[in-house]
């Protein structure tokens, strides 16, 4: 609860639209593990050095078709 509260404040900041915010922690809810290992794997490509944007890219496309199934 309190981590989705941080989350959406952190999203909107960013100036995410609260329709795209809802629908990404309903997606987190219902698959957190997924997500968690795409943190992990994010985290671990920009300890090898690439930039968050790219490695946050790449890991993405990676889940894409368990992101997919999220929506």
């Amino acid at each position: 609860m309190f981590q989705n509260f941080l989350l959406r404040k952190m999203l909107k900041a960013q100036g995410v639209p609260e329709a795209q915010i809802d629908m990404f922690i309903k997606m987190m809810e219902k698959n957190p593990d997924l997500f968690k290992t795409i943190a992990d794997e994010i985290q671990e490509k920009t300890k090898n050095g690439m930039d968050q944007n790219t490695a946050s890219l790449v890991v993405m496309k990676k889940y894409e078709s368990e992101l997919r199934k999220l929506v």
